[in-house]
């Protein structure tokens, strides 16, 4: 019986990771956290019966525990809850859902205390690639990419060699917008930036896929994920998300993942690993999907994708100004206090006031996390 916690449960890769537990053998789920839901995480623990659970907002942990007075079940309350349900003993693998930089902490915990990660959340490696990795390898811990396309990446992967690798191809679906100019980008609602075409995800990650930063953090992933550097990561535009991603080898071949657009797969890849299992999840069908298109990203409409590049190029605390000033500015956006268009403006703004340090340490990414935050803060008040 292979135990697993899942950080951010209620989310949606959270959810669909308890969707793919119900049809796995000898899974059982041990822990699990959110952050406020508790509706629905109390649904979860009836149905799952973890033995203990974690809430960020202590006043709701609270509340929870009242609720479930008489469950044999340990009800933790904010961060430090989070960190003890990363590390339960009996764990062998920890799901890291949840969105945002506040996973880092979670995760690094649950590599120091020697648990496989099932990767999905992009903030870890793209603010922290370099201590993270060096984590993992430091406590013979492995890293299972979630994400649809780092998991392609992975599997294109197995049996060959990363010196056998000429670049890796991330595909991007060019997200609701695709094809539009800047101009027409200026109409944009939350609404529309909302409604992705082919993947059912949340709101922050549905407005990443809408602007393309999404794509700029995968690419910065990938970087550490696969050790590779930006000039052997290419992206390409396609339309269908049928092909997750691809590898191009020396010799020329190409090899390449396909399916149908279904975050389930990955999931259970991630958790099965190497063991595949037969599942109810829609199987492709190339008579249906007889037309696969490519396009090159346009830089300069989506100019979040450039952005990540310029802060992979840069390095050091960049990233961290590009993911934190993201995460703010697109929290704005949701709020309805600022265009679609004005999300890269302010993303460039604070990555051109930021003195970058070069060789961060973790206090050092979590300062400039805070400065970016502030700083943004301050221009919108000023």
């Amino acid at each position: 019986m292979k135990k697993i916690c899942i950080l951010g449960s209620t989310g949606s890769i959270g959810t669909q990771t308890l969707e793919v537990v119900q049809n796995l053998p000898d899974i059982k789920v041990i822990g699990l956290s959110a952050h406020r839901n508790i509706d629905l995480l109390e649904k979860q623990i009836y149905q799952f019966k973890p033995e203990k659970v974690a809430v960020m907002d202590e006043q709701e942990a609270l509340r929870l525990r009242t609720r479930i007075q008489g469950l044999d079940v340990k009800v933790l309350a904010g961060m430090e809850g989070v960190l003890e349900i990363a590390q339960m003993e009996e764990a062998e693998i920890v799901v890291t859902a949840v969105v945002g930089m506040i996973g880092l902490r979670p995760t690094l915990a649950a590599i120091g205390a020697k648990k496989d990660i099932a990767l999905a959340n992009k903030e870890t490696l793209v603010t922290a690639g370099d201590i993270v990795m060096k984590a993992a390898k430091k406590n013979g811990v492995s890293i299972y990419p979630v994400d649809s396309e780092h998991s392609a990446i992975f599997q294109c992967l197995q049996g060959n060699q990363m010196n056998d690798v000429q670049q890796i191809i991330l595909t991007a679906s060019g997200g609701p917008f695709r094809g539009k100019s800047a101009e027409d980008l200026k109409m944009v609602t939350k609404e529309q930036a909302l409604c992705h075409p082919n993947w059912n995800m949340g709101a922050k990650i549905t407005i990443d896929s809408a602007t393309m930063m999404n794509k700029g953090l995968e690419v910065i992933e990938a970087k550490w994920l696969f050790n590779i550097d930006l000039e052997h990561i290419k992206v390409l535009i396609h339309p269908q998300s049928i092909i997750h991603s691809m590898v191009e080898f020396v010799d020329g071949s190409v090899i390449a993942q396909l399916g149908e657009p279904d975050m389930k797969v990955p999931i259970q890849y991630a958790l099965t690993y190497p063991k595949r299992f037969l599942n109810p999840y829609p199987k492709l069908d190339f008579m249906q999907r007889n037309t696969l298109t490519f396009e090159e990203p346009d830089l300069k409409t989506f100019r979040c994708l450039f952005l990540a590049y310029e802060a992979l190029q840069a390095g050091g605390t960049m990233p961290t100004v590009l993911n934190a000033a993201n995460e703010a500015v697109v929290a704005r956006f949701l709020k309805g206090k600022l265009s679609f268009t004005e999300i890269p403006k302010w993303i460039e703004e604070a990555m051109e006031h930021h003195e970058n340090i070069k060789h961060p340490s973790l206090e050092d990414i979590l300062y400039i996390e805070k400065w970016t935050y502030n700083y943004l803060e301050s221009r919108w008040k000023a």
